[in-house]
């Protein structure tokens, strides 16, 4: 009977086991940056969905030292020669321009990063506001550009945060 029941423990834990890492199902999407505007900035970034929470990382080089924008914009299209074939920034919820977590913002407004004096930087950001695929327009990331921009946002200037030359783009698909 004991080993009986330490069966049906076991087989019970991992049945359980088995469902809770259903529920954490990884979604992942790489893409590669491209250069624009003459630029020689290339990269990549990684985009993982996980426990309701989509995570962008990203290598990128060729920059000048300093601060550049980051952003999400509305079209997967990088075949204009510098990237305004991508649109303005994804913007669902028809927000207006701003720092993300400080003031309304829009959905592709990811911020700004710093790269070293070689030109290399790289970007973590982390929300539940995305997803990677999904009936929820407001959050699927699929089928937008990932833009890298020349200068800062400045969070400031509508509707875009004055960052700059898009200097390297890239459609965020599977």
């Amino acid at each position: 009977m004991k080993k009986f029941l330490l069966i049906f423990i076991v087989a019970t834990l991992v049945i359980l086991a088995c469902k809770s890492n259903a529920t954490s199902v990884t979604n992942v999407v790489t893409i590669s940056l491209e250069p624009k505007s003459g630029s020689e900035v290339k990269g990549t970034a990684t985009f993982t969905e996980k426990n309701g929470f989509v995570i962008l990382e990203a290598k990128i080089s060729g920059l000048k030292p300093g601060v550049h924008a980051i952003h999400i914009h509305e079209k997967a299209d990088c075949s204009a020669a510098d990237a305004s074939s991508a649109g303005g920034h994804w913007n669902p919820t028809f927000k207006k321009h701003g720092k993300w977590g400080e003031a309304e913002h829009h959905s592709g407004d990811i911020g700004n990063f710093t790269t070293d004096t070689y030109g290399n930087g790289t970007v973590y950001f982390k929300t539940d506001k995305w997803a990677i695929g999904g009936t929820d327009v407001t959050k699927d990331i699929l089928n937008k550009g990932l833009i890298i921009h020349e200068n800062p946002d400045d969070f400031t200037t509508q509707p875009t945060g004055n960052a700059g030359g898009r200097v390297a783009c890239s459609a965020i698909i599977k």
